[in-house]
This record gives C-alpha cells, structure tokens and sequence, in this order.
C-alpha cells in the first residue's frame, strides 16, 4: 500500500465549533468537510498528522498511544476551545515502526506512550472535519524546534519511506499555517509583502515544482513567519511522489494566510476531487 492522499489544512481556533465559525473562514470548513469524504471512499488504515502546535524542543516525537482519548482546552484560546472531547484509536505498532526507522536513520526521535497525554487544538480541529466518526487510527508528530528545516525533510522522507513501504493505505496531514505573523483580530490579513510570499509559494505547489517551494522555504519563513519555520510544510513536501495538488480553500486569521490544498496519488481512484480553483486572493 502507500500515502493514498496528503494534505495541508487549517486549525485556526474560530473553526473549531462549526456554529461559531466566522463567514470569512467557512469555505475551509466547508472544503474539509468535501475531503472527509474523498477520505471516507479511500478507507485509510492510518492518519498520520504532523501538528505545528505539538512543538516539541529536542527530540522528533510520534505519538504511539494506542488510544488517543481526552478532553481539549487550548492553552493559547480557552475562550473559543474549551472542554472539547476526542476519542480516536491510535496505531501502536506502526508508531514503532517509524521510530525504529528515524534512530536507524541516525536522527532523535522518541515514542510518545501515554494515555494521559492531551492532544493539542492543531490536531484536534482539522480532525473535528477531517474524521467526524473518530473511526481511523491516528499517528501525532511534532514538530522540533531544534531540527532545520533539512533535518525535518530528512524525518519526513524517512516517514514517507516506512508508509509506503507498509501493507496499509495512509492519509498524511499536515496541520498549520502559511504566513503566520499573528497581529489582534481574526478579520486581519497577511500584509501585502508576507501575501506576495504566500502566492508566490502557492504558484510553485500548483504548478508541482516542489523543488522550488522547498527551496524556498528558508527565507519565506523568515520574512513572512510562516508557522513553525516551515518545519510542518517541510515534512508534507517528503510525502509528495507523483502526486496531484487541489487547491481548495483558503481564509485569514489574525494576520495569518491558512489553506487547504490536498495531494492526490494520481492512480488513486476517489470520489473526484477537485482540481483547484484559481489563488487571486
């Protein structure tokens, strides 16, 4: 089998109750609501999500647990996410397999087994859409503050290689932001320089020139504060293998540029995605 379909998606705070959720972010709650579907037909034995909210200092944690069950209140927003519940099955076994592959690999990484561990809002709210059942095993990542963007390529590859080396069909999520230079008042765009970033980077996604979005991304994390250094965008460019980008929704908050733009195997046969609307925002 192999990663059926990747994705970067939105968590921004205000979409995580569907009635609380501003007109301006609705489209991407909408556009993920779609791809619950395309994930619902694909029927993925795994979800792998790497979360810019889980930032972890050193080490490049996965989170094993075999039961990821809590209740979320987000440290950053307790207004607009509070005793929020969650329940999903994890994939223990799996968890192993990718840590075992990133210490042959020479990098720090570590298992997370623990019951009592809560997840975080960037996992929590993509999945409230993503997987509404909280039928399909989840695999966390974090992403490493002390890891380059290089270093994170490397994890990500190292990952990629497992999943599609493995018996089971895999959905790869990447939760978090383009621009991300957080000023007060959800309505806010990026500025004008940090939205130049964010089209230029699009262009080259859509146009599949991942070489040059993945170049790029130094300097664009520098200058527009893209979430986590970019690590998260890093780690989604290693799973992308002759794959096919939609872009599907997009909307600011407070300052920030979120989008969603799904990858699809091109041999995947799904409920039909669709192929991308023109960026002109």
């Amino acid at each position: 089998m192999t990663i059926e379909l990747s994705m970067l998606v939105p968590h921004v705070p205000s979409i995580c109750h569907e009635d609380q959720v501003p007109d301006f972010q609705q489209p991407m709650v909408n556009a993920m609501k779609e791809v619950a579907k395309d994930i619902e037909q694909i029927k993925p034995d795994a979800i792998v999500l790497v979360s810019c909210h889980w930032p972890s200092t050193f080490f490049h944690y996965v989170d094993g647990t075999p039961v990821h069950k809590g209740i979320l209140t987000a440290i950053e927003a307790p207004d607009l996410i509070k005793d929020v519940p969650y329940s999903y099955p994890g994939d223990e076994m799996l968890a192993n397999e990718l840590v075992s592959a990133g210490i042959d690999a020479g990098l720090q990484v570590q298992c997370v087994n623990d019951p009592y561990y809560v997840w975080d809002y960037g996992s929590v709210v993509p999945l409230r859409y993503l997987v509404p059942k909280e039928d399909i095993p989840v695999i966390n990542l974090s992403v490493t503050l002390a890891a380059s963007i290089e270093e994170t390529y490397q994890w990500g590859q190292v990952i990629a290689k497992v999943l599609r080396e493995s018996q089971k069909r895999i959905v790869f999520v990447s939760s978090g932001a383009l621009s991300h230079n957080l000023v007060r008042g959800r309505h806010n765009k990026p500025t004008i320089a940090e939205h130049a970033l964010d089209k230029q980077f699009v262009e080259f996604v859509m146009n599949k020139d991942y070489k040059s979005a993945y170049q790029m991304l130094p300097e664009y994390a520098r200058m527009a504060k893209v979430e986590s250094g970019g690590r998260h965008l890093a780690m989604l460019f290693s799973m992308l293998d002759n794959c096919t980008p939609s872009y599907l929704a997009d909307g600011q908050s407070s300052g920030s540029w979120n989008a969603l733009i799904t990858f699809e195997k091109i041999n995947v046969s799904c409920r039909g995605m669709t192929t991308g609307r023109e960026y002109v925002n």
